[in-house]
Formats: structure tokens, sequence, C-alpha cells
């Protein structure tokens, strides 16, 4: 049985190299070889987190508390994580579009694969918009800033002098007082401070979120790139859009990333 499953392969086509295993380009392949490499390192920077979440469960802070904001809505509405949500959804969007760009391109529809492939554009850069105005938020923290407590949490100072204490309770008059008197004032976040609590939590944050944000940025200006040699009829005169396939693979892994990074650093 062996030497006759052997003999229905020709000997040349079975030994002499020259063609893929799995039957996709070199290109191809070398991007799904580099996807690999780069799922391993956000998930070491997830399983980092994960890790310093649960060790420092008691004073982590509390995400829907920091990530309420909403453009054009006033700074004191409280909307918890719905921007965050609208940018995933975008996203989530562009991936979709970038699907339809591929799929007009194995029909070698040049006029759909510029719509879809545009569309995907936009959608990275409303994504990296929304994005800068999410960090200059965080950056610039709440109006009236925080106090550090020695247990690792912040009273959060209120319009009327009180403090808001991580349990919820609020504390008045001479406890407010003197927990000023004691405490450290912070506002604003940075890698250095962190008004909304644990430093580290500001450290993943601008870590794990700007890591991703510089992929989105990449993937834009590929997309951008590929968006302009379509219409000048680069890939048309190839016959084939394979390029915009790849281009797809990797922007199908920076949207999948982002459900993980928005699954376990804002929901969990």
């Amino acid at each position: 049985m062996a030497g006759e499953a052997t003999k229905a392969i020709p000997t040349k086509e079975l030994w002499g190299g020259g063609r893929s295993p799995f039957s996709v380009s070199y290109g191809k392949m070398m991007m799904w070889l580099f996807l690999i490499s780069d799922a391993l390192t956000f998930s070491g920077f997830l399983g980092a987190l994960a890790f310093m979440r649960i060790k420092y469960a008691d004073i982590w802070p509390i995400t829907e508390d920091i990530f309420y904001h909403f453009p054009f809505v006033g700074h004191d509405t409280h909307l918890p994580l719905l921007y965050v949500a609208l940018m995933t959804f975008i996203l989530i969007i562009s991936s979709v579009t970038m699907v339809l760009a591929v799929e007009a391109g194995h029909r070698m529809d040049k006029k759909g694969v510029t719509k879809w492939l545009a569309l995907t554009v936009l959608g990275g850069a409303i994504f990296l918009g929304s994005q800068a105005w999410e960090w200059k938020t965080f950056i610039h923290g709440t109006d009236h800033g925080s106090y550090a407590l020695a247990d690792g949490t912040m009273a959060i100072a209120m319009e009327n002098g009180d403090l808001k204490m991580r349990d919820g309770s609020i504390l008045t008059g001479t406890e407010a007082q003197n927990v000023k008197e004691t405490s450290k004032f912070v506002q604003g976040a940075n890698l250095h401070k962190n008004e909304y609590g644990l430093q580290l939590y500001a450290n993943f944050f601008f870590f794990i979120t700007g890591f991703h944000g510089t992929h989105v940025l990449s993937g834009v200006i590929i997309n951008l790139i590929i968006l302009m040699n379509v219409r000048k009829g680069v890939y048309h005169e190839r016959g084939h859009y394979e390029m915009v396939e790849k281009a797809g693979l990797y922007w199908h892994f920076v949207d999948l990333v982002w459900v993980f990074v928005f699954t376990f650093f804002y929901l969990v």
C-alpha cells in the first residue's frame, strides 16, 4: 500500500523542491511566521498584565472609573468604557472592509479594491485619532486630582473639597483635611506618577496600548501605500492582488489583538 501511494506522486514532484508544502506563496508564509512571533510578544505582555493584576488585585484601579469620558459631551459626564467600545467597533468594521477588499481583489475588481481599502485606511485613522484623544485625557487626569494613600489606593478629590475613597465612601471636613495633609497630591498620569492609583496600571496602559497603536499606525501606512499602488494599476498589471491579501492578514491580526487588549485590560 505504501509503495502504491508513493508511485501515485511523481518522484520529481515529491522530492524536487521549489513548491510550498502548504500551497501558499513565500510572501504569505513569511507573513504568517511574523504574525506568530508577534502573537507571542503580545501574549507575553498580556500575561505580565494578568500576573500583576492578580498580585495587586486589592489595589488595582477600577477601569470604569477612569475611562468614562466621551468627546464633546463634557468632561464630567460619566459614560464608562463607551468610547473605548466605539473605538473597538470601528476597528472591527475596518476588518470587515479589508475582507471585502481582498474579495474584490480575487475578482480582479480594481474599483472595488480601491473603495474598500480606502475605507479600511479611514477606519484605522479614526481609531488612531481616538486613541490619541484617550491618551491625552488619561495623561491630563481629572480636574481636581487625587491623594495617594499609604495602602496604595487613591482618594479622589471632589469639587467641594471632599474626598471619595476606593470603596465609595466620602470623607468630609476634618477627616478629608487630615488625609490631604498626610498624603501626596497627584494629578494626571505618566510613567512616573498615576493619579488613578497603582503606577503599574499606567505603565501597562501606555506600553500595551502604545505598542498596539504602533501596529495600527504601521498598518495604516502600509495600506495607504498599497492603496496608491492599486490606483496606479500596479497589481492589476501583475494579474493578482496578493499584496492586498498579505496586508489583510496583518490588519486582521491587529484587530484581533485589540479585542484581547480590550477584554483583558478594560473589561476584566
